[in-house]
């Protein structure tokens, strides 16, 4: 009994801190929505679009931060502090140069990557801005995902939380100054925005930094000289890789459906922009459950005491079903509201509370499959969650939405159901895979 208590003590320990910084990056997220959508539709539509090429780049390392989460729980679960050391140095490494590259090409091909959505040429023109100002903070959103990895990897959610925390603050205090032009400085409306962006990453990377090298002991007698182990950094990719892969078919697939969304009007696309960002309140707090099943599984599968992780799965799930009751509850009984909260465009709301609605009655197998797939990323089965995400977005999602929109051309609402379907898909995927996995015995 003690030792169910202490475990249900370290996952509130963690989740809270994380729940917190996901709330956080939410409202940050739904007030500069809030404050883009009293512009125009154009401007919410360019930053949609905008968007999906920058969270490309952010899927791949993202992915990368999953890795060294995994290598950094499995070394602290089995006291190998050495190999921990080892892997943050290799971790940045590597992520700096790669992420340098990505930028230079993002900034010479701007424009024909948002071709990609074929946009009419004002759209194009607000988009392409766009992009190319937010991808100057590519180098510091890379920081920030590696400092959250690596600190989650040990159980410390409170650390990227104070990161988060300064970055939505950041973001918000010169998005209000810059997008309507308070305190002297000109309204600037969708630029602001993208610059505001910039900034808060820069701020929050310096913060992130300062602890991570100066408040903590992760780097302590650890040469700084950039040297590059090979058989390390191989492993925290074979880990991470597969996870960038799967957000990546998110990404590509994304682009292929905010496509598929155009062709029913600009003003559709913004309905999904501002019902996505709507959509968070349910799916980013439950975020957190899925990297605490990562990091706790990840530690107990290092130190080999399998009967824990059983238990850590169990009260993870039951702390991940509580919340999102309560938030399903709120996408499906006040969408109208929550879309109120962030545009005044009668036909956007109409368009995305539809859209909140259906997809509230999925929440609790979109959130628990978060748990799942994030139970077998800690025990080291990632290529698993990349294979679930395959099926469901390119076995149902993407054919499903273009068959819809091209083909049959039903009414934008089938889209949403065939979103919904998908997610339900691999929700039951998840749970089998994990149970056949038997991660619990130490025979797996």
């Amino acid at each position: 009994m003690n030792d169910i208590k202490n475990i249900r003590k370290k996952i509130i320990s963690m989740i809270l801190p994380i729940t917190f910084e996901n709330i956080l990056q939410m409202t940050a997220g739904l007030i500069t929505m809030a404050m883009i959508g009293r512009i125009d539709e154009v401007s919410i539509s360019a930053i949609g679009l905008s968007s999906r090429i920058y969270n490309l780049i952010w899927a791949l390392f993202k992915g990368v931060a999953t890795g060294v989460t995994v290598i950094i729980a499995q070394s602290f679960g089995a006291k190998d502090f050495e190999k921990l050391r080892k892997s943050v140095k290799q971790a940045f490494i590597t992520s700096i140069f790669f992420v340098l590259m990505f930028q230079i090409i993002i900034l010479l091909n701007s424009k024909p990557l948002l071709m990609i959505f074929n946009p009419k040429d004002n759209l194009l023109s607000h988009a392409n801005l766009y992009l190319r100002i937010t991808t100057l903070s590519l180098p510091f959103m890379v920081i920030i995902l590696l400092i959250a990895g690596i600190m989650q990897g040990m159980g410390n959610a409170k650390t990227p939380m104070y990161v988060t925390l300064s970055m939505n603050a950041f973001n918000i205090i010169f998005g209000y100054i810059l997008i309507f032009g308070h305190f002297g400085f000109p309204k600037l409306g969708l630029i602001g925005a993208a610059i505001s962006s910039v900034l808060s990453y820069f701020l929050a990377s310096l913060i992130g930094l300062f602890i991570l090298f100066k408040k903590t002991n992760i780097v302590k007698g650890l040469s700084l000289k950039p040297e590059l182990d090979k058989q390390l950094t191989l492993n925290i990719y074979k880990l991470g890789l597969p996870s960038s892969f799967e957000s990546v078919f998110w990404q590509v697939a994304a682009i292929i459906l905010t496509r598929m969304v155009l062709k029913y009007g600009e003003t559709s696309l913004a309905a999904y922009q501002v019902g996505l960002q709507a959509e968070s309140i349910s799916y980013m707090p439950a975020i957190g459950f899925g990297i605490a099943a990562t990091s706790f599984i990840g530690q107990a599968v290092g130190a080999k005491d399998f009967k824990s992780s059983k238990i850590y799965l169990k009260e993870i799930l039951k702390g991940s079903i509580l919340i999102t009751s309560f938030t399903t509850a709120l996408l499906v009984f006040f969408p109208n509201k929550i879309m109120m909260m962030l545009t005044n465009r009668p036909e956007v709301i109409k368009i995305g509370a539809l859209y909140l609605f259906i997809m509230g009655l999925v929440q609790i197998p979109q959130n628990t499959a978060m748990v799942f797939t994030g139970a077998l990323r800690g025990a080291g089965f990632t290529q698993i969650p990349m294979y679930v995400a395959f099926v469901g977005l390119w076995g149902i999602r993407v054919p499903g939405v273009i068959l819809i929109s091209s083909f049959f051309k039903l009414p934008i609402v089938y889209i949403w159901i065939v979103m919904a379907f998908d997610l339900v898909i691999r929700f039951l995927l998840s749970m089998i895979l994990y149970k056949y996995k038997k991660i619990s015995n130490d025979k797996s």
